[in-house]
């Protein structure tokens, strides 16, 4: 049989159900419209007993058509679900080569694109390789190619200097740990040092009063002193020896930046030397300059003097502090400013400018200043600070009169109220005024 005829005669089987089905159909809406017609015309019903057997007989003719294509329906499932399975297994092979086919291909691609890193490496020269490699590597054969096996030869010794490399650097990364570790272990000991030397210093302060050793702040005092210039120096050294010779309740102190100090000592030694090898012309080219400069003219020295001054009338010296005083030194003008140290513009201040009469410190003290500051020869009264001319005497620098005492006509009696004013500029009346004036 042929396929055309299977395919008729299935159509066939299955059109059969359904032609009967509609049959059925079509004769119980007849039988349906034929009850209704009696009963609207009012004739016997004697007829709806057969109409009635008609209709059942549709009935299972409609329950037989639909069973035969409800088997029909599975039979046709069956067969469908036989076709597919072979369908599937078909597709999935083809979806497994399809993919298989794709990998090949990038593959392939993948190959042909490659490339060697062989040309990139800065392999060791075949001189160095013959004569550092080990036996154990020249004496290989790893390819029959003679350009190959020397490449692959010296690719091992690469490698095998690389390794070398990798072990060296883990010790040495392992020192390193150590030398951490020992330098974390002495930071730690440094840091908790000055604690430890504090309290030693704090134990030994009976031994040194004992033995009537020096005190380490007075030694640091006068390290500082070195650096201090000429008219604050010559200060300090006649308070402290006011101190030590008689007991004078006073302390004296050096205060600023070291660094700036010892900068500024530089400077100073290399226009000494400047000066010494150009017979003064860069120095005096220097110092024109610097006069032209208003800002240069009240620069003070990095250093400074401070004098604590204590009551002289109590048991304890240190109970009762009286004033500080603050020497600074004027660089440019060459004068010693006295001020008191974290004051302001009123009774304390009048201390220093009545303690002598006629020294206000508004005047400059002496004729190179005034040439410095001007025809109006005025200083900076904003400054807390001022040259009294007492100052300059501690200090050593001299002050003559701008006329001789002879040209003036004045007599001897008031040489020796001037000579007497000029022996008055000591640092034990000069302490007792303070003093006085503070008390008062």
């Amino acid at each position: 049989m042929s396929d055309g005829s299977m395919q008729r005669e299935m159509s066939k089987d299955a059109m059969a159900p359904l032609e009967l089905l509609r049959e059925s159909k079509s004769s119980i809406e007849e039988i349906i419209s034929r009850m209704l017609s009696i009963k609207n015309q009012g004739l016997p019903k004697s007829e709806n007993r057969e109409l009635l057997t008609q209709m059942f007989l549709n009935f299972i003719n409609l329950r037989q058509a639909n069973r035969a294509i409800l088997m029909e329906e599975e039979r046709v499932r069956r067969e469908r679900e036989s076709s597919k399975s072979p369908m599937d297994l078909t597709s999935l092979q083809l979806h497994n080569l399809t993919y298989e086919k794709s990998h090949y291909l990038k593959a392939t691609r993948s190959s042909r694109e490659f490339k060697s890193k062989y040309p990139n490496i800065d392999l060791i020269s075949e001189q160095d390789f013959f004569r550092d490699a080990p036996e154990a590597i020249k004496s290989q054969t790893l390819s029959n190619d003679a350009s190959h096996d020397l490449m692959l030869k010296r690719l091992n010794f690469e490698l095998h200097q690389r390794k070398e490399v990798c072990k060296l650097r883990a010790e040495l990364e392992q020192r390193k740990n150590c030398l951490l570790e020992a330098n974390s272990e002495r930071a730690k000991f440094l840091s908790s040092l000055p604690l430890h030397l504090k309290s030693l210093k704090k134990a030994s302060l009976p031994v040194q009063n004992q033995l009537s050793l020096p005190n380490p702040k007075k030694l640091k005092y006068h390290d500082l002193a070195e650096l201090l210039p000429p008219p604050l120096y010559v200060m300090y050294s006649k308070f402290m020896a006011q101190k030590e010779a008689f007991e004078e309740k006073i302390d004296i102190e050096v205060s600023g930046s070291l660094k700036d100090a010892q900068s500024y000592a530089r400077q100073q030694a290399e226009l000494n030397q400047e000066s010494s090898d150009d017979d003064g012309k860069r120095q005096r080219k220097r110092l024109k300059k610097e006069s032209s400069d208003e800002a240069g003219l009240y620069r003070v020295h990095p250093l400074k003097l401070v004098l604590h001054i204590y009551d002289d009338e109590t048991p304890d010296p240190k109970s009762h502090k009286l004033v500080m005083l603050k020497f600074e030194y004027l660089l440019k003008l060459n004068v010693v400013c006295v001020g008191i140290e974290e004051s302001q513009d009123g009774p304390e201040k009048n201390i220093l400018c009545n303690l002598f009469p006629d020294d206000a410190g508004l005047e400059p003290p002496h004729q190179s200043t005034k040439l410095i500051l001007g025809d109006d020869h005025a200083f900076d009264e904003s400054r807390t600070s001022r040259p009294y001319k007492w100052a300059q005497h501690l200090a050593g620098i001299e002050v003559l009169p701008e006329m001789s005492l002879f040209v003036t006509g004045k007599n001897n009696t008031q040489n020796s109220d001037t000579a007497s004013v000029s022996d008055h500029y000591s640092v034990q009346t000069v302490l007792r005024r303070i003093r006085a004036q503070k008390k008062g």
